[in-house]
């Protein structure tokens, strides 16, 4: 907390250097968003009534400021929105809602291609100097096949001054195109209505209220707690009932996740989560080593029991500060685990934003291990490759080249200077995305050795895996295969195909088995042409993974 501190308090009396500058802007590659709040200024809360203006007349075609507006025309509520970002940074960040008019009702709207919608977040994307790391966590993880906002950069005009270039995003939401879960009403209290869907949080507790209550880190001795907010339903809506109930579920894990027995197959947490969510969430969190994640920003949900009802993680959410871009809990180094952040939080005093303790626990669990490693195989050498990674960065540069420019012009201060929490200060733009490039490179190799460990098999795994072979022929196959597996004792078998991106593909079988020899057939007509993995589970411990080839 104290290094937190020292260097925010550098920033501060450093920040007197960044002037906003006046700057001729007519035209743009991107989007274009102008905003006239009639006189009235705009404060953190509540949104105040303005007109907008949306510019956009499709990809490689210029936007003149003088254009008549055709992407939206029409009100909004708009405010401040974040918390350190509102408080230190000349370049706020915004929230907005579409209205119909000055009687606030809301109004859903597609803006830039992206899902109908009425709540947005303009983000300012300010302490970045490559304006790349939240867009391109989020294009992550979308490419790993969990939903993240989706993202459009524009460039910002209110009344009448340019403001620079912005992140047109969605904001976390329950809806059938954001987070996907079902709709509590006040009359859902009892039975399977009232076991979903919740959308929760661990993060500051300023803006919003929410329903909430503490989780307990024991650790030395000593009780810290951390906040889970409930962030669907809102507050005014949630009732008792539903409060009791998603406290109870996430408390009953927790109780689960810390006990003596909890590596047991049969430990009740297993039942309760969706693994493989964990699994996403935690390699996109230590391969970008946001510096904030599993503590702050982090989000997870559940819908109704009917719905399948485990407990996932996700979205991602808040990546500003990853990639290196944060010069204390070693945020700015390529090595290290982020999950064990409180290891160096802790003895700084900084008690107040801690990572609950599943994270620790679940990193020694032999499933979660091996899941962790071979998804993290696959990943590796497609989405998370750092060549693919390279090429995006080049690209987006690329159509960003313009609106950088006039942004840094707009903002002076910015490039070449310290914004907390910086560790590293490029003279120009190209220095600040080569570092992040070759920062990725190095985080890649150190996570390659690490997973490789994570991957191996524990105590006597090994033996234990070779008692349950598994055989897919024909393979390559071309209409038809046939999954044959061996059954050593009485269990829970689950057999997935899964694409080489890690996606879930089918669930071949999950069922009840004795011990002894079967088959499955899989059609794989419909399948394209690939490499998938058809992975073997028994009683949720993995047994056996194998290649399967379509022609």
């Amino acid at each position: 907390m104290k290094a937190i501190l020292t260097s925010l308090l550098l920033f501060i009396l450093e920040i007197s250097l960044i002037k906003g500058q006046s700057i001729s802007f007519n035209s743009s590659n991107l989007p274009i968003i102008k905003v006239q709040t009639n006189g009235k200024a705009i404060v953190n809360e509540p949104k105040i009534l303005a007109d907008m203006e949306m510019i956009y007349n499709g990809v490689g075609k210029t936007n003149n400021v003088t254009d008549k507006p055709n992407a939206y025309l029409g009100k909004l509520g708009i405010e401040f929105r974040g918390s350190t970002s509102q408080q230190l940074f000349p370049k706020k960040p915004y929230g907005f809602e579409l209205w119909v008019d000055s009687t606030e009702k809301s109004r859903k709207v597609a803006l830039l291609g992206m899902p109908e919608e009425a709540d947005w977040i303009l983000n300012a994307t300010y302490n970045d100097k490559t304006l790349m790391r939240d867009v391109l966590a989020y294009d992550l993880a979308n490419r790993m096949g969990r939903y993240a906002t989706r993202t459009r950069y524009c460039e910002m005009v209110i009344n009448d001054k340019y403001e620079g270039l912005y992140i047109l995003m969605e904001k976390v939401k329950r809806d059938k195109n954001r987070v996907d879960v079902s709709s509590l009403k006040i009359t859902d209290n009892t039975g399977d209505d009232v076991t979903g869907g919740y959308i929760l949080k661990i993060d500051k507790t300023e803006g919003s209220k929410s329903r909430t209550w503490n989780t307990v880190l024991a650790v030395n001795g000593v009780n810290y707690n951390i906040p889970i907010q409930i962030e669907y339903p809102k507050l005014a809506d949630i009732t008792t009932a539903q409060f009791d109930y998603i406290k109870k579920y996430v408390t009953d894990f927790e109780t689960s996740l810390k006990s003596a027995d909890y590596l047991n197959n049969k430990a009740r947490w297993r039942d309760m989560v969706d693994i493989d969510t964990f699994v996403d969430y935690f390699l996109i969190t230590e391969f970008t080593k946001n510096v904030d994640g599993y503590r702050l920003s982090t989000y997870f949900y559940k819908d109704k029991d009917s719905k399948g009802g485990k407990l996932k993680m996700g979205p991602a959410w808040d990546y500003n500060l990853s990639f290196g871009n944060a010069d204390y809990y070693d945020g700015f180094k390529p090595t290290g685990w982020q999950y064990k952040v409180n290891d160096m939080a802790i003895p700084s005093g900084d008690i107040y934003f801690l990572s609950p303790t599943w994270w620790e626990r679940l990193s020694v669990d032999s499933t979660f291990r091996y899941k962790a490693s071979k998804r993290w195989e696959v990943l590796s050498k497609s989405v998370l490759s750092p060549d693919r990674i390279n090429s995006w960065i080049d690209s987006t540069a690329k159509v960003l080249q313009e609106a950088r420019i006039r942004n840094n012009n707009r903002w002076t201060g910015v490039l070449g200077f310290k914004i907390w929490p910086n560790y590293y200060v490029g003279a120009t733009y190209e220095n600040e995305t080569a570092w992040m490039k070759d920062w990725i490179r190095q985080r890649t190799v150190w996570l390659d050795a690490q997973l490789k460990v994570f991957g191996q098999p524990l105590a006597n795994e090994e033996e234990i895996a070779k008692e349950f072979p598994l055989r897919v022929f024909p393979n390559p196959t071309e209409s038809e295969t046939t999954i044959e597996y061996d059954v050593a004792r009485k269990g829970r078998v689950r057999i997935n195909v899964y694409d080489f991106t890690g996606r879930l593909i089918k669930t071949v079988l999950d069922e009840d088995k004795n011990a002894k020899t079967y088959q499955v057939k899989l059609n794989s007509e419909n399948l394209s042409s690939g490499m998938y993995l058809v992975d073997y589970q028994l009683d949720d411990v993995h047994v056996e993974s194998m290649r399967m080839m379509k022609k």
